[in-house]
């Protein structure tokens, strides 16, 4: 397939997590399901976008009221053998972060790549 060779990604499972770590638990559970994905045997990619890029920015601590922080799961991830991961470029620049200073390596994708990226994954999840 030639949108494969063109992003360089394909796979099982495309994880899109939209979600901040913190005020909902949308960012856990699409780690959660990332996470058992990859213990049944399927290759996932993990897309962050909008405000879920911030879930990357090192040194966050539990949020309001005591939730917990999404660092813990995401420091699992390489042990899942889940080592794609994406970032939306223009996601970084709302919120003034950049790719090389995110807790864990990430290739940036541009909106423009977002529809080509979801084809080339049988199955698409969001949250």
């Amino acid at each position: 397939m030639a949108n494969d060779k063109a992003l360089g990604v394909d796979g099982d499972l495309l994880v899109i997590l939209r979600h901040g770590p913190h005020g909902t638990s949308w960012l856990r559970e699409g780690l959660d399901a990332a996470l058992v994905a990859a213990a049944f045997g399927r290759r996932v990619t993990l897309l962050f976008m909008g405000e879920g890029v911030t879930a990357l920015v090192p040194g966050q601590k539990s949020g309001p009221l005591g939730q917990k922080g999404t660092s813990p799961t995401l420091e699992m991830l390489e042990m899942y053998d889940i080592d794609t991961l994406l970032v939306e470029t223009e996601a970084l620049a709302l919120f003034g972060l950049r790719a090389d200073g995110l807790m864990l390596s990430a290739r940036e994708v541009e909106a423009a790549e977002l529809d080509e990226l979801a084809s080339t994954h049988s199955l698409v999840l969001t949250f």
